[in-house]
């Protein structure tokens, strides 16, 4: 039987003693709070890290030190049982807010508030955190420190909010079945998308996805490639340039996927492969595949889902191409450190 009440109070636990930590305290803080065997995964250039100690020093001591006095500003809180290893996993999404006063990765600090979105999901098992994967739009924070390295995108991005019932951190137990019933239009959405893959199909008729998805439906993308409302919009500025610009698209799997009540999530390491055939970004294509980490957050109402939160390491899907976008802007501004 999941305990997942008390796998929240053992994650919220952590979060708050993290933020509270100087920088010098997060390694310390990180192995009162996760087990011995802990693994970390991260957006590049952070990547995979083994044990407290690592995860810390590269990556929560950085961030901390770059935006002083950080704030997580929490917009949805779950937890579940994941359908594949069936352990318990709680994932947090929301900002990271702070002021910009150091630079992080070579984006030069604004000595302004920033917001980046993030997505943290935690693995407990034995009244430990086992696992970890961090999620974060580091485009986002390019573009709010003047440096997009892409070209337009074709959505909107902007600091997004939260659901739009107020309702995503959820402290109390949900009705198991509401989440069944969130996972089962998730898997049905899924199946649809995975069988047009398969069917080597560049494009989605609209009617495929009015099955899963509200007319009105929200899609909050990562920058580069920004936000879309209804299936109209979401498809002509995501979908189908997202389908018709990038070849021979394969599922590759999930490390977690779960529901509570209404909201459902799931992240990959990776979730899919592709090639660009030019186009997709603004940029030109190539003749390699790539992978790509993905996450998606979803909220449900009655039968449909409404709003998706999505995150891309859009960093990495270049890096694998030969375009690492931080050595490019520290190249760009004549920074030689990293």
């Amino acid at each position: 039987m999941h305990d997942f009440q008390q796998a929240k109070q053992i994650v919220r636990e952590y979060m708050r003693a993290l933020e509270k930590a100087s920088v010098a305290q997060q390694a310390e803080v990180l192995s009162a709070h996760t087990s011995a065997e802990y693994s970390w995964r991260g957006v590049y250039p952070f990547r995979e890290q083994s044990g407290a100690q690592q995860a810390a020093e590269v990556f929560w001591q950085p961030l901390k030190h770059s935006l002083t006095r950080m704030q997580r500003r929490e917009d949805i809180f779950i937890a579940g049982e994941n359908v594949y290893g069936g352990e318990t996993w709680v994932m947090s999404m929301g900002n990271f807010m702070g002021l910009f006063d150091h630079d992080f990765l070579g984006v030069p600090a604004t000595r302004r508030i920033v917001n980046i979105r993030y997505a943290e999901f935690n693995c407990v098992q034995d009244g430990k955190i086992s696992q970890t994967g961090v999620f974060i739009d580091l485009i986002g924070l390019m573009v709010q420190a003047g440096v997009n390295p892409l070209p337009a995108s074709t959505g909107t991005y902007f600091n997004y909010p939260g659901p739009r019932t107020h309702d995503g951190v959820t402290e109390q137990l949900q009705p198991a079945q509401e989440g069944k019933k969130t996972l089962a239009l998730i898997e049905e959405m899924v199946g649809d998308l995975t069988a047009l893959n398969e069917s080597g199909a560049m494009d989605c008729p609209p009617e495929i996805l009015a099955k899963t998805w509200s007319d009105d439906m929200l899609w909050y993308g990562p920058a580069g490639i920004g936000a879309s409302y209804t299936i109209e919009r979401y498809q002509e500025q995501h979908q189908l340039p997202f389908r018709s610009q990038l070849a021979d698209k394969k599922f590759v799997g999930h490390v977690c996927r779960f529901a509570e009540g209404n909201y459902a999530c799931f992240f990959g390491w990776p979730n899919l492969s592709n090639s660009p055939v030019g186009g997709w970004l603004g940029l030109p294509g190539g003749s390699m595949d790539a992978t790509m980490q993905v996450v998606d957050i979803y909220r449900r109402e009655d039968d449909k889902l409404v709003e998706n939160w999505v995150m891309i390491d859009l960093p990495w899907w270049l890096k694998q191409q030969g375009l690492d976008v931080f050595q490019r802007n520290r190249e760009l501004r004549g920074v030689t450190s990293k």
